[in-house]
This record gives structure tokens, C-alpha cells and sequence, in this order.
């Protein structure tokens, strides 16, 4: 078996495992999904879902967020961490996609880099969750897991992502990355992943040297 067509059987095996998996970032507007992403770093979805709805009462529309104090919006969005440059980063963000993109959150990764605080990781996941673009969204459960998988063999997040697209299927490439996260926090944990209940550990080099002992 090719690792292409591993890659595939593994992609199905977790749509199986996981079929309803998708980003646990709750949203209601593109530019908000993209606001969240900026909180989520360095914080978990949970805190972000319950900050979010607090900094979208007190600024309803993306106008409000452009024309706000960055040490108003710190002080709502703390909780969820390094909250003076996150602060700085919304605020800027939504003037820029105010004045330069009418409103209208950018749908290529390439036009997405250019907002503050937005790197590749952020810029894939608006691409595949907004716009249902192949993306790869390499977040640390990705990069993790799929080395542990075989199917990538670097930590750098550039490179595995580039590795990724070579080999998924484009079309189920974002969802595979969600169901990395959801796959990770219940089976494939980082100090102990779980392999004997493991839904593709005959397709998973790590899984496989587990099974012999190794």
C-alpha cells in the first residue's frame, strides 16, 4: 500500500469514527470565525466560545470591532490570553478588512496573510470551513498525529502541510484535519495515545509498532 493510499484509508476510517466532526469554534459570521481563530492560539476552543459571545454583545458588527479601543476589546478577551495582542490584532484586522475588503473576509490564503495576527494555519481553516476549499489545516494535533501516522515526518508546519495536500484526497482535506483534533483529545493522546483503541492503528506506523511491542 502506497502512502497515498493509506492516506485515504486512513481519511476514511476517521469518517467513520467521526462523522460529525467539524470546527468546534462557534460562529455565526465569517469575520467572527476569524476573530475566534485569533483568540484560540494558545487557548482552548471552550474559553474562546464563552469569551466570544461577551465581545460580539458589547460589538455587534464588524464596523463596531473596527472602530473600538484595543484596550476596551483587552479587556473582554483576556481570559483567553496574551490579551493586549490579541486586542491589537482584532481591532486592525477588522479595519483593514473594512477599508480594504468592503467587509468581506478574503476567500485565498494568500490575500488572508496579509491580515494581522493571520498565519497559514488560521488562513487554512477560513479557506476550507468559509469557502470549502482544499485546505490543511496544521494545528498541533495535526502535526503531531500524522508524523505518529507516517504521513508526514516533520514538525514544521509548512512542510507537513505541504506533504498533506501530496497525498489527501483535496476535497476531504479540511475535514480530516478537524477530525485530527477530535481523534487526538479522545484516543490519540500526546503522553499516551491510546492504541489499542485506536479506530486506524493497522494503518499507523506508531500503531503498528505498538501492536508488536515496539
Amino acid at each position: 500500500m502506497t502512502k497515498k493510499q493509506r492516506a485515504v484509508a486512513i481519511v476514511q476510517a476517521l469518517e467513520l469514527e467521526y462523522p460529525d466532526a467539524g470546527c468546534s469554534l462557534e460562529y455565526v459570521q465569517p469575520y467572527r470565525l476569524l476573530v475566534a481563530v485569533r483568540l484560540a492560539a494558545q487557548c482552548t476552543d471552550a474559553r474562546v466560545n464563552k469569551v466570544t459571545p461577551i465581545l460580539f454583545e458589547r460589538y455587534p458588527t464588524l464596523e463596531d470591532l473596527a472602530g473600538a479601543k484595543a484596550s476596551e476589546v483587552a479587556d473582554i478577551v483576556r481570559p483567553c490570553g496574551l490579551g493586549n495582542t490579541k486586542a491589537r490584532d482584532i481591532v486592525a484586522m477588522c479595519e483593514i478588512l473594512e477599508a480594504r475588503y468592503g467587509g468581506v473576509v478574503p476567500d485565498s490564503i494568500e490575500e488572508l496573510l496579509k491580515l494581522p495576527g493571520v498565519g497559514r494555519k488560521t488562513a487554512n481553516l477560513i479557506v476550507g470551513d468559509i469557502y470549502g476549499k482544499p485546505a490543511v489545516v496544521c494545528d498541533t494535533h495535526c502535526i503531531r498525529i500524522t508524523n505518529l501516522m507516517g504521513l508526514s515526518d516533520s514538525k514544521n508546519p509548512l512542510i507537513v502541510e505541504r506533504q498533506l495536500r501530496e497525498i489527501l484526497p483535496p476535497e476531504k482535506s479540511n475535514d480530516f484535519c478537524h477530525r485530527l483534533v477530535f481523534h487526538g483529545r479522545a484516543v490519540c493522546k500526546a503522553r499516551a495515545p491510546k492504541c489499542d483503541a485506536c479506530c486506524v492503528c493497522g494503518l499507523c506506523a506508531f500503531g503498528k509498532k505498538a501492536a508488536l511491542g515496539g
